[in-house]
């Protein structure tokens, strides 16, 4: 079962978000530590004259909001809880990833920032940026009143080959299933796959749509095997597998609608040790279409295009 050791809350989040990084850190023994990234006003526009005096809003604010963090801190500690708390100047993103990497956090954990639903995104840009950009698991959670995940879904790929594909694989489940277990939450896996070239050679050539829907039948069947193999590899028992064809981009987020999912785990697609990654285009198409809370893994060997802050 995954461990963390070091869980990194951004506030502002709701009361649901809140509770649930409070007992993610009771139950690993972790520690907790709860930022409110602000950006920083430049020159004299942080600065308003009253009277005489040249009153320094920025500082007011961060003030303002260090009191409130202090008080968010005092609401988790009656859970055997004691966060530390710290005020972020400068672009949201970038400082919470510096954190991430100075501190070497092994969690983040955010609300989202938008409704969600049928016309609105539900991931705004810092959420996005820090899929994108962090090197540590980043959970973007869906505000609710439901303090559970009923429904897990973890999205796989065992086609793909290499020793960091397939540690992607392997802590995309171990967390689904950490996290299934702590919520006594169904998890389901799955795989999205397709034949190589099948709308074209239904188009163009002169093979007989039999022999294509025979070859159909033994793709399937090979990829069964290997999401079998996979989990069985991975210990991965108690878990409802989806196996479906199609566009992963698409398909996914249709499960996601089907089975009323509540938290989606999926893993960024890059070649590592390479700064500057964006996040694959199928992750990101399928970020774009969900409406459900997000855990987003790297693999192993990521390197965060952000540098960390020089002191």
């Amino acid at each position: 079962m995954k461990r963390f050791k070091n869980i990194l809350l951004v506030y502002e989040c709701d009361e649901t978000t809140l509770q649930r990084a409070a007992l993610l850190a009771k139950e690993n023994r972790a520690k907790l530590a709860i930022v409110h990234p602000m950006k920083e006003t430049h020159g004299t526009w942080g600065r308003v004259k009253v009277g005489q005096k040249s009153i320094d809003v920025q500082a007011l604010l961060q003030e303002e909001r260090q009191a409130r963090l202090k008080e968010v801190a005092k609401s988790v500690k009656s859970a055997g809880v004691r966060p530390t708390t710290r005020i972020m100047v400068g672009e949201p993103f970038l400082e919470i990833i510096r954190d991430v990497i100075q501190n070497q956090r092994d969690l983040v954990i955010m609300t989202a920032e938008g409704k969600g639903g049928i016309r609105q995104r539900l991931f705004g840009s810092t959420s996005k940026r820090l899929m994108r950009k962090c090197p540590a698991p980043v959970l973007v959670v869906k505000p609710s009143r439901t303090k559970h995940f009923r429904q897990i879904l973890a999205a796989i790929d065992p086609e793909v080959t290499g020793d960091a594909h397939d540690t992607l694989n392997h802590l995309i489940l171990n967390l689904a299933t950490s996290l299934a277990t702590r919520e006594n939450a169904q998890l389901h896996v799955v795989h999205a796959w397709s034949l190589l070239g099948e709308s074209q050679m239904r188009r163009l050539s002169s093979v007989p749509d039999a022999d294509i829907d025979c070859a159909l039948r033994n793709e399937a069947e090979r990829r069964k095997k290997l999401l079998q193999k996979l989990l069985l590899k991975h210990s991965v028992e108690l878990c409802r597998l989806h196996l479906i064809k199609g566009d992963a981009a698409v398909v996914i987020p249709q499960l996601v609608a089907k089975l009323d999912i509540d938290l989606l785990t999926i893993g960024t697609v890059c070649r590592v040790g390479i700064p500057g990654f964006i996040i694959g285009n199928t992750a990101e198409r399928v970020l774009d279409a969900v409406d459900c809370s997000v855990l987003t893994v790297k693999p192993e060997g990521f390197v965060s295009p952000v540098a960390p802050q020089v002191s």
